[in-house]
């Protein structure tokens, strides 16, 4: 038996005026995964537990069949494992994530929490410079990809109060910045990195370019190192995990997954869906399960963009579900879990803690009546939930 998971990052929202009071996804042409949804077992699942935020962290950590309440510490720590970042028992990771800042009207609003998409060579000239300023025994900073990159803050403290960039973006940033014991040593060093990156020579030349200079740094996702069982100790499978994020990566690695890098995936509308969909058929040749994470209907929620969320979730049906429906074919017998880790609205441009539509599909079954295909209301119509939302791996498995 093989297992897939195919999870299309934030794609579940709300209702749309602009779509004639339809949700992104029943807009979408999505043909496979309608397919599915009229052959398989429809309904909603609670990935968020009750109190936790509903970040990408603690929705996919559910989606892996991690229980959140038991293993989650924070984000960071995750990306740091991704990144090769081994952490002591008294480090604390945070995200940092470069961000252009706009002074408008006496307030400074959060313009754009990626700098607008700033390349992985930019945001790493970045990143080197505040470790050549600002790193020592107590912080280092490391290099990722694009905006998103990490530091350590060595016998730090995970109690600051802290705010996702992408939660505030066009709003001023006073009322979100650090608080709490230790907050005026991580407000330092945002300030700092105005005055770092304001002096460096790549501000005047993305100004030049017509892009967002990366202003400032922020920070945010901090915790420990968790303590997690190995995927194959916990469902005695083992497995990969395709994806361009660092903490869908880190996910894996804390499962002991193997990581499949992919030539061209970004993460973004540009990805490489179908180079991701090729990967996940062959990794299924020596391993019993993969989980195929695609983020472009995250990425343009996020922005606040309609239209590329349509399309990323075209393109994610089209390229990658499509593609894996047909080659999984060849291994006989199979069970396929699709389903986004959280709603996120392009109205609110930002997650949220509603349940999600998901679809479990092993195989050739005769299409049920009434369910009009893979979308938020034909799943809750189904009646069927999954809470907590972890205990979907246990359904995927049959177990």
């Amino acid at each position: 038996m093989k297992y897939v998971v195919l999870l299309g990052d934030g794609m579940s929202d709300q209702a749309i005026e602009a779509l004639d009071g339809k949700t992104p996804l029943q807009a979408a042409k999505t043909p496979n995964m309608d397919f599915m949804a009229k052959r398989g077992q429809l309904g909603l699942a609670h990935t968020v537990p009750s109190g936790y935020p509903p970040g990408s962290d603690v929705a996919n950590l559910s989606m892996f069949g991690y229980d959140p309440v038991q293993c989650y510490t924070g984000r960071s720590p995750l990306e740091a494992a991704s990144m090769g970042v081994e952490l002591g028992p008294d480090d604390v990771a945070f995200r940092v994530n470069l961000v252009h800042l706009e002074a408008r009207g006496g307030k400074l609003i959060m313009e754009d929490y990626s700098a607008g998409h700033i390349s992985t060579d930019d945001g790493r000239e970045l990143i080197a410079e505040l470790q050549r300023q600002l790193g020592n025994e107590e912080f280092s900073f490391h290099p990722g990809v694009s905006y998103r990159h990490l530091m350590v803050w060595h016998n730090g403290l995970t109690s600051v109060k802290m705010t996702p960039p992408h939660d505030i973006s066009g709003q001023d940033i006073t009322k979100f910045m650090p608080a709490g014991e230790g907050a005026d040593r991580l407000i330092y060093l945002m300030n700092s990195s105005q005055m770092i990156f304001h002096n460096h020579p790549q501000m005047k030349r993305r100004a030049a370019d017509g892009h967002a200079p990366a202003n400032s740094i922020w920070l945010w996702g901090q915790g420990k190192a968790p303590a997690m069982d190995s995927f194959e100790a916990r469902f005695g499978l083992t497995g990969a995990v395709i994806s361009a994020v660092d903490l869908i990566k880190g996910i894996g690695v804390y499962a002991g997954l193997d990581i499949i890098d992919v030539p061209g995936a970004t993460g973004y509308l540009d990805t490489n869906f179908d180079g991701k969909a090729r990967a996940a058929v062959e990794a299924l040749k020596e391993r019993d399960y993969v989980f195929v994470h695609v983020e472009a209907p995250d990425e343009a929620s996020h922005s606040g963009k309609l239209a590329d969320k349509i399309q990323a979730i075209e393109l994610f049906d089209e390229k990658v579900v499509g593609p894996v429906l047909e080659g999984v074919k060849q291994y006989g017998e199979y069970r396929i879990l699709c389903a986004p880790d959280h709603p996120t609205p392009v109205k609110l441009m930002t997650h949220t803690s509603d349940p999600v539509p998901f679809v479990i599909y092993a195989g050739e079954q005769e299409a049920k009546p009434g369910v009009a295909g893979y979308d938020e209301l034909s799943a809750a119509a189904t009646g069927l939930k999954v809470a907590p939302g972890f205990k979907l791996m246990e359904m995927l498995l049959d177990r």
